[in-house]
């Protein structure tokens, strides 16, 4: 067993706390990925759990070992940088092995799993090649096979994507994907980008600030989300959100100039909520008049109009299909209100 446990998982910087009393479990073959905004503490806990941040309290086991004190090195991870960090002399071949000859392995032995990890990863032709000659995707290839060979028990990738352009990054996200179905090995995964973090995860943990907001699979935090920020985390583009009231049997939304039936419990008489909504679950109403186009993206099959109510909020819609509305027009927005949530703006806390 491979999986990953982090008990009441505490790290201090002197006085300042920075990660929180964590608790997670991250199960034998899992591809977890830690998402949130920078400084919310994830590359801090996955360093943690390489070894290359000591861990001020709590324990952190791996498989059945508890390893909160070990080196690195006696932990069995890989871990895979934003920066390749390949020697620029060696070939490809060489830079993967390197970690083997260093620990004296034997050459044939080195050999195959060079060889193994080179067929994973479809650089069989480049394994004389040097790191210059490669591109950013090729070169990024060569850092996960490096950690292939070492043959971890978990493999740990710190914001591998960050330097690639926007097409390498979509190739290599299919990549690790495949690696992941391939060698079915642990694998936890820090990225800011919630996208990533929806197509790659089994599990996603939220964090904000050293806290885990909500941990589950991509597709029930973006429909189930427990508090706001989550909510507006997880999604692209994000959750809109509009201030409103509860009216008792409703929640009264000045900007849409209408009540909404409350699809949930509904909040005592006059406490302040933030109805959230999707730009997919909202539909423009070219007969209406609350808001005011300000802004049209055209992405080909889908648009998103950016619109503006009369008292500033403002609301994104998503269009389908060939008509688009003009910049400057009047129009309403429908919706099913049963696609609503409803947050209590105090504590930000979904109200169910």
């Amino acid at each position: 067993m491979s999986g990953v446990k982090l008990r009441n998982v505490t790290k201090r910087y002197g006085q300042t706390q920075v990660i929180h009393g964590v608790d997670l479990e991250i199960g034998d073959g899992e591809f977890c990925v830690f998402v949130g905004p920078s400084g919310c503490g994830k590359s801090t806990l996955l360093r943690m759990v390489a070894g290359l941040e000591e861990t001020t309290a709590g324990a952190i086991e791996i498989g059945d070992r508890d390893v909160t004190r070990l080196d690195p090195v006696e932990r069995g991870v890989a871990m895979v940088f934003q920066t390749y960090a390949l020697y620029p002399h060696m070939t490809v071949a060489e830079n993967m092995g390197f970690g083997l000859k260093m620990n004296r392995h034997p050459k044939a032995e080195i050999a195959a799993k060079v060889a193994e990890a080179s067929r994973i990863l479809k650089l069989d032709d480049y394994l004389q090649r040097k790191p210059k000659a490669l591109s950013g995707g090729q070169r990024q290839r060569v850092a996960i096979g490096r950690a292939i060979v070492r043959g971890p028990e978990v493999f740990l990738f710190d914001e591998p994507l960050s330097n690639l352009d926007a097409e390498l990054r979509v190739e290599m996200r299919v990549e690790i994907s495949r690696l992941h179905n391939e060698i079915g090995a642990t694998m936890i995964y820090v990225t800011h980008d919630q996208v990533e973090a929806m197509t790659l995860a089994d599990k996603i943990v939220v964090l904000r600030a050293g806290y885990i907001e909500q941990v589950g699979a991509p597709l029930d935090l973006y429909r189930d989300p427990d508090n706001k920020f989550v909510a507006g985390f997880i999604g692209s583009p994000a959750m809109n959100f509009l201030a409103g009231s509860s009216t008792g049997t409703g929640i009264g939304v000045p900007s849409l100039k209408q009540d909404v039936p409350a699809p949930i419990t509904t909040p005592s008489m006059g406490v302040a909520v933030s109805l959230g909504i999707r730009p997919e679950h909202l539909q423009i109403d070219p007969k209406g008049a609350t808001h005011t186009v300000d802004l049209t993206e055209a992405l080909g099959g889908v648009s998103y109009s950016y619109l503006v109510a009369e008292n500033g909020e403002k609301l994104v819609v998503e269009e389908r299909g060939d008509e688009r509305s003009e910049i400057g027009s009047k129009v309403g927005v429908r919706f099913d209100p049963a696609r609503c949530m409803v947050f209590e703006e105090k504590t930000n806390q979904r109200i169910r």
